[in-house]
């Protein structure tokens, strides 16, 4: 299977500029082919495919000065990329939702570009990566490359550059341990689990948010256009990312705890973008991160050998797991879950134990 590595790029001053240098080349290749198949389906009511327009890179470099020294791979990535990106313009389009069709790229609308084969135009050279037209750029090897790279895509992110490079690793089963779990998210607690844990919410956003308002007034106070506004917005980016960052590294750390620990897993299939249409909750449900979680969890599941199923989270919470039984009226704000039949449990634990219930379910058909 393929696995993602982000490392840290140090590039030298000279090499920071044949980075935004490539990636502004990139930029408007990706703007010149998005407005030839815009204009020609406009004008002449037929669509310009990906292989025509990857048989043009041949002859934009001989005639493009600032694409001469981009190597061809790289122009090749933007059209694929331009391409995926109508792929999923008509599949939205098929299922009825809002289209989004694909726009043109401004000066810091454009992160990344990649290569497509190692060995052609990037490999690791020593404790370095070598890249073609940049040069050997300093790489902070926080872990060890698992498998063989594949591919590279150099990404700038709040002024900073980082490598993403695609792997082929072999799946790494962990030992069974034979137990269960299941998992109800929420906002009181981030999750509760049907043993009775309660994971509490560290509120990342929440917690950052005065320092996110004082750079982002520093942002609104400079003048449009001008230097010191683009040093602010990179500001204002690096607060989000580090917000972002801390997400991310929390629920990567807590999904691979809950993978060691259970060889079945059921989690609330969630519909997230109904449910932040309520603006009281929809801040705290998006700083959760629930999405994120569910989907690390079930990626990482496949590559350890365990199975984790998605459960639909109707009447769990006002359902008793002792008798069955669903109560009438309960109100989000109550926490205490009380059954005529005399079981009184915590709302979230109760709702567990029942995501639990149906994922064996599941399990015992499969």
């Amino acid at each position: 299977m393929l696995t993602a590595i982000v490392y840290r790029l140090y590039p030298s001053p000279s090499q920071q500029r044949g980075l935004n240098t490539t990636l502004e080349t990139c930029r408007h290749w990706y703007n010149r082919c998005l407005a030839e198949r815009k204009d020609t389906y406009e004008q002449e009511a037929h669509t310009v495919g990906k292989y025509a327009q990857l048989r043009q890179v041949k002859t934009y470099k001989a005639t493009n000065p600032s694409a001469g020294p981009v190597h061809s791979h790289v122009l090749q990535t933007v059209v694929s990329d331009l391409d995926k990106a109508f792929q999923a313009f008509f599949r939205r389009v098929n299922a009825g939702e809002a289209p989004g069709y694909p726009c043109f790229k401004g000066r810091h609308r454009f992160k990344s570009f990649g290569f497509k084969e190692y060995g052609n135009g990037f490999k690791v050279d020593g404790r370095r990566l070598k890249v073609s037209g940049i040069g050997r750029l300093a790489v902070r090897w926080h872990r060890h490359v698992p498998g063989q790279m594949k591919t590279l895509r150099l990404t700038r992110k709040a002024g900073k550059w980082y490598a993403v490079c695609t792997c082929e690793v072999a799946p790494e089963p962990m030992p069974p341990t034979g137990l269960g779990v299941g998992i109800d998210v929420g906002l009181s607690s981030l999750l509760t689990t049907s043993d009775g844990e309660h994971v509490a919410h560290p509120a990342w956003y929440r917690t950052a948010q005065h320092r996110v308002r004082v750079a982002q007034r520093g942002v609104a106070r400079r003048k449009k256009g001008g230097a010191n506004r683009r040093k602010a917005v990179v500001v204002l980016q690096r607060k989000h990312a580090r917000i972002a960052n801390q997400r991310r590294d929390f629920l990567y750390k807590l999904s691979h705890r809950l993978l060691t620990r259970y060889d079945h897993i059921a989690v609330e299939d969630l519909h997230i973008r109904n449910m932040v249409q309520n603006h009281h909750l929809s801040k705290s449900i998006l700083d959760a991160g629930w999405g994120l979680f569910a989907a690390h969890l079930a990626r990482k599941a496949a590559n350890a050998g365990r199975e984790v199923v998605f459960i639909n989270p109707a009447y769990t919470s006002k359902t008793c797991h002792r008798c069955g039984q669903i109560v009438g009226h309960l109100p989000l704000s109550q926490r205490v879950f009380r059954c005529a039949c005399g079981h009184v449990a915590d709302r979230d634990e109760n709702a567990a134990c029942n995501i639990l219930r149906l994922g064996q379910s599941r399990w015992e058909r499969t």
